[in-house]
């Protein structure tokens, strides 16, 4: 992990605050998938995002084929970030998509002093499977990833959602077409070889697991154990929600996390 991919950050809302970090799904960049949230939480926290390598901010970032990785470049992503601001090393608050979540659990497991909290939304502590990873890294090589726009709409979304919110799913599918085939493909396949499924009781900070009933990638039972699995979890699954909850119900995802945290 000498050559750590340079991640890049974006201030969301809320300064001289807590620090919460959020970080993107999969082929979304932060800012469309947590701004409104962080809207919502600015009077409570300061609102932190990450983008993954290839993708939004990070589009230049060189690939990154590991978890542990993913996490080391986020956890130094923070630590420049809170030199800025005169607090080097301290403990914060996270919450993560999918992939982010990941992170968060690898996170948890490798720098147990610097995340006091974290929630989980949309993740698991293994999602698919290797073979699953490594063929969708491949065709994004090949083809780049707006070959997985329609895909992704269908999954990412509980049913009349783009319908009734064309503004925030054009946002988010316009950066997975935007997002670089090289940086993609290396976190499918950081996501190939993750699994934390037997380690999940070394976890003893507070994890809240947050899922989707509708959804397909991460479904509420991945939620369900994730939260079992941990030493304090609890779980909530949100109704009329696929797989971005903070776009889908910012509104509920702030109230939990603001509650979480407090």
């Amino acid at each position: 992990m000498a050559h750590l991919p340079l991640l890049l950050t974006t201030e969301l809302g809320g300064a001289a605050r807590p620090l919460l970090v959020v970080g993107p799904s999969l082929g979304t960049a932060v800012a469309p998938l947590w701004s409104a949230v962080a809207a919502r939480l600015a009077d409570r926290f300061t609102v932190l995002g990450f983008d993954l390598p290839g993708h939004g901010a990070s589009i230049n970032a060189a690939p990154a084929a590991r978890m542990q990785a993913l996490a080391a470049a986020a956890l130094a992503a923070v630590d420049a970030f809170q030199a800025r601001t005169g607090a080097t090393g301290q403990p914060f608050f996270y919450a993560g998509v999918s992939v982010s979540g990941c992170i968060g659990m690898q996170l948890l497991l490798d720098a147990p002093d610097r995340v006091s909290r974290a929630v989980i939304l949309n993740s698991a502590a293994r999602i698919g499977d290797a073979a699953g990873w490594r063929d969708r890294a491949a065709l994004v090589r090949a083809q780049g990833c707006a070959a997985l726009r329609d895909a992704s709409a269908a999954r990412w979304f509980a049913p009349g959602f783009a319908d009734a919110h064309p503004e925030v799913a054009e946002a988010l599918l316009r950066s997975l077409c935007d997002a670089d085939a090289a940086g993609y493909a290396g976190v499918c396949e950081a996501l190939a070889d993750f699994d934390v499924r037997a380690r999940l009781a070394e976890i003893a900070a507070p994890v809240l697991a947050i899922g989707g009933a509708d959804d397909m990638a991460t479904p509420p039972e991945c939620q369900r154990a994730l939260a079992m699995g941990v030493r304090d979890g609890r779980v909530e699954i949100l109704d009329a929600t696929a797989h971005l909850a903070p776009a889908e119900q910012p509104d509920e995802v702030a109230r939990l996390i603001g509650d979480f945290l407090a």
